[in-house]
């Protein structure tokens, strides 16, 4: 087993994996730029080293700056956690030349997956179903018509390289294409430095369903089950769940099937992903693979009670999957809600600033994830993912319950925040029967809102108490003579006493 691990990340995912480290007995190594000095897995590091800038490109996505650390630190591996360098096939076989293990994925692997376009020619030849579209990258405007006129209306227009919904136009019409060419191309560019995109067909009503997966290098494929990843806005998941509502245990055996066979065929390794879309009849398409720890695991560690980053680490090490097929027994259901430093009510918009009161929810079947504290300063650089909350319950009515509860104990003050939409959400009866598909959030937003939840507690209480210091504007008043409690409000609280 590894001695020291650096963390190659920062937020609640280095925090994550500082606690699967500790877990195993392994000392933590965070790396850091000049605005996360004070946060949260600098303080709860064994060693940290300085990335400086705070610019993505000079810090956490600086390969030389990483390995650097690495090396001074004495770490023998590198764990990415999700996000900046962990799909980057460029950064995995530097770590493999340098002799630092990369716990993840192999290069070539991540290579294969990376390139949209042949990992679905990968999964067409395991036969599993991929979504009709283009072959290749679609360089010219002349070749998307052609493309178009072959596969129809309404499609999907996506970076080659890449994911996390960056580069993704979905085109209705032929006059549309030139429009969303140029900025499905632009922003693919920027976001992985490759502007290739590719076409295919825009499945109606879809459900975007992902299917976990272990790899141990010595032949063993396991899956953990499915979650539910519907809820998104800007092709970008903000609430997932497992299981999911409408699959048939058939097309769920299906799934999982052609999951292990997707995974076997591209000789996957480590923890990862097979993502589908699928139709309201049951059929099933390839999407992707996501080849790293995804932000929602903590559902299906949930309801299997398997550590995924412990597992993860240990088959870096070399060590064969603790678990066998067999012993995968999901129980019960979960439900996880990410807290992002967003404003619903100006599209999403990142709304970055320092957090002042941070109340975090608590209960049986509770869980947060998260990187923030009071005082913290949401910077602008990164993504603006503030905490994920989790819960778990015997069925999903108890799972719901608990997680809208949760949002309701939970309170930031002083930016707005994904909170209060997804309490909101949560409560409304098409997301409780399980009537959602990837366009559900957005055809809600667009229709006004018409049924409205209830502003979390907490979150009210937060902004209160950050306009009034804390102190009371009104005298408690006493009801019962000689008894220590008094009311303000609904509220009973105990007033000093003396004996």
């Amino acid at each position: 087993m590894f001695r020291k691990i650096l963390i190659a990340n920062r937020g609640e995912i280095a925090v994550r994996v500082i606690r699967a480290c500790r877990d195993l007995d392994i000392i933590p190594v965070v790396v850091y730029s000049d605005v996360d000095r004070e946060s949260l897995p600098v303080r709860m590091a064994d060693e940290a080293y300085p990335l400086g800038d705070p610019t993505p490109s000079t810090s956490y996505l600086d390969i030389d700056k990483i390995i650097a650390a690495a090396k001074s630190s004495g770490s023998e591996a590198i764990h990415p956690g999700y996000g900046f360098l962990s799909e980057n096939a460029s950064f995995a076989r530097r770590c493999e030349s340098e002799g630092i293990v990369f716990i993840g994925p192999s290069s070539d692997t991540l290579r294969l997956a990376g390139d949209k376009v042949a990992a679905r020619k990968s999964m067409r030849s395991a036969r599993v179903p991929v979504i009709p579209g283009t072959d290749s990258p679609v360089a010219t405007l002349a070749g998307l018509k052609k493309a178009g006129q072959k596969i129809g209306y309404p499609l999907m227009l996506k970076a080659a390289a890449g994911g996390g919904g960056k580069g993704i136009r979905r085109v209705d019409q032929p006059d549309e294409l030139e429009s969303a060419f140029r900025l499905a191309s632009s922003e693919a560019l920027k976001a992985f430095g490759d502007g290739g995109v590719y076409a295919e067909k825009s499945i109606e009503r879809a459900r975007h369903v992902e299917v976990q997966i272990l790899a141990d290098g010595r032949g063993k494929v396991l899956h953990l089950g499915e979650r539910e990843c519907s809820l998104q806005r800007r092709h970008q998941k903000i609430l997932e769940e497992t299981p999911c509502t409408f699959l048939s245990k058939a097309t769920r055996r299906k799934l999982f099937a052609a999951a292990v066979r997707g995974a076997t065929a591209t000789r996957y390794t480590n923890a990862g992903t097979i993502e589908f879309l699928v139709e309201p009849d049951g059929r099933f398409y390839f999407l992707e693979v996501n080849a790293r720890l995804q932000v929602e695991h903590p559902v299906t560690e949930s309801v299997t009670g398997i550590d995924i980053v412990r597992e993860q680490i240990r088959i870096a090490a070399g060590l064969p999957l603790s678990i066998d097929q067999k012993d995968i027994r999901p129980q019960g259901a979960s439900i996880e809600a990410r807290i992002y430093a967003e404003d619903p009510e100006r599209g999403f918009a990142p709304s970055p600033g320092k957090i002042g009161t941070f109340i975090l929810p608590g209960g049986p079947g509770v869980r947060v994830d998260t990187g923030a504290v009071a005082g913290m300063e949401i910077p602008i650089y990164y993504d603006p993912l503030i905490a994920k909350v989790i819960t778990w319950g015997k069925d999903r009515e108890e799972a719901i319950r608990r997680l809208r509860a949760a949002l309701g104990e939970m309170g930031i003050s002083g930016i707005p925040t994904t909170a209060p939409l997804l309490h909101e959400v949560l409560g409304q009866r098409w997301f409780r029967e399980g009537r959602y598909d990837t366009s559900s959030l957005e055809a809600y937003l667009a229709d006004g809102r018409p049924t409205k939840g209830d502003t979390p507690i907490a979150a009210l209480a937060a902004a209160l108490l950050s306009h009034t210091d804390g102190k009371p504007r009104t005298r408690p008043q006493q009801t019962t003579p000689g008894s220590p409690w008094v009311y303000q409000g609904r509220t009973r609280q105990l007033r000093k006493w003396q004996r």
